[in-house]
């Protein structure tokens, strides 16, 4: 559903021509941009990075740089400033750390947590291109592990105790990774949304991204809550556990009811159509797309399924737990090194990357120990 170039295992990328490019330096470290990795329609760049500290040996690992889309307007580009300072405060296993934010070339860029593994948008990807879905209990672990990082996230506190009430409101398989030992990173909180009392009003009732997860108070502009991400969240678990998405924006026709026009920030999207759906989603429609699955797991997405945020799941906690309580007593001992195992074996046979495959074998050896 997404339109984004997905990717696989970003330690085996080729080279982009051209590159490596040096980007900046932050407190004494250089920074060098080696990969470019997705290429958004608003301007957007993820990068795979490697820094150098100016004295010293380089410091371990890699990580994420993104350059980021300017918005158009001074209060644009306050609101964005301010989601990535409350990005900082995020410390979770499961939730992409950011480390630092810097004004480069007149666009602001954000360095991040390197994941080395696939995302959740190669996997999908890679399922469908070999003909079935994940097993129920990657769905169930992965699943779960998204919804622990959106508690914390829903659940943060300033330091005066405060809650912050950020909101991800761009849950979606392309910004969600699953690394090489197993574990599961929810990223790109830079988009996030807060409302907290005395603050510049973030840009919530902008459209960014991927609207095929977005929830319908989100399309129509109205106050977001924890529950929006429930119902993204809602989207991407039937999409896992069944291989599709409840419903295709591609073929909905040109509505015949009156809609509001959304402000946008970005080129056109299917805004339209997704919003036409909507308005039709029901309980058929959920019971259609998750009638296979199993009854609990069934019970879950129909309830975070609802269309009227008050009669949805209220928390993330309990998609957490529901599932969490599943995949204990269906598959016990599934963790981080099955799903990783499972990761591996998927890419391998859902390859859809040309007969080289995902991981091209002229790379130098340098490149494949990064």
């Amino acid at each position: 559903m997404s339109t984004s170039t997905p990717a696989p295992r970003l330690g085996f990328f080729l080279p982009t021509p051209g590159w490596p490019r040096p980007l900046f330096t932050i407190q004494g470290v250089r920074y060098e941009a080696i990969r470019e990795l997705v290429r958004m329609r608003t301007g957007e760049l993820l990068m795979l990075a490697r820094r150098h500290p100016e004295q010293g040996d380089p410091l371990p690992g890699l990580c994420f740089v993104r350059r980021l889309a300017n918005p158009s307007t001074t209060l644009g580009r306050t609101r964005l400033g301010e989601e990535i300072q409350r990005a900082f405060r995020l410390r979770h296993p499961a939730i992409a750390q950011v480390f630092h934010r810097k004004v480069h070339q007149d666009s602001l860029h954000v360095v991040m947590e390197y994941v080395d593994g696939p995302s959740l948008e190669m996997l999908l990807s890679a399922s469908v291109a070999r003909g079935r879905p994940v097993s129920e209990a990657f769905a169930l672990y992965v699943g779960a592990e998204l919804a622990e990082a959106l508690h914390h996230a829903h659940t943060l506190t300033d330091d005066a105790g405060k809650p912050l009430g950020i909101i991800h409101r761009d849950v979606n398989p392309r910004h969600v990774y699953v690394g090489a030992h197993g574990e599961v990173k929810l990223a790109n909180f830079g988009a996030s949304y807060s409302v907290v009392i005395g603050r510049e009003e973030s840009a919530a009732h902008l459209v960014w991204d991927d609207v095929a997860y977005a929830s319908p108070e989100y399309l129509e502009r109205l106050p977001l809550t924890p529950r929006s991400d429930v119902f993204s969240l809602a989207l991407l678990l039937v999409e896992l556990f069944t291989g599709k998405h409840p419903f295709d924006v591609q073929d909905v026709p040109h509505p015949t009811i009156r809609l509001s026009p959304p402000r946008v920030e970005v080129p056109p999207l299917p805004l339209t159509q997704t919003r036409v759906r909507l308005a039709s989603f029901g309980p058929a429609q959920v019971e259609a797309a998750v009638k296979r699955l199993s009854l609990d797991v069934k019970q879950l997405l129909h309830a975070a399924l609802r269309i009227e945020p008050q009669e949805r799941i209220a928390t993330a906690e309990d998609i957490r737990d529901v599932l969490r309580a599943a995949l204990v007593r269906r598959h016990p001992g599934y963790g981080r090194q099955e799903a990783a195992n499972e990761a591996a074996r998927l890419l391998a046979e859902g390859s859809v990357f040309g007969e080289g495959g995902l991981f091209q074998e002229e790379l130098e050896e340098s490149e494949r120990k990064k």
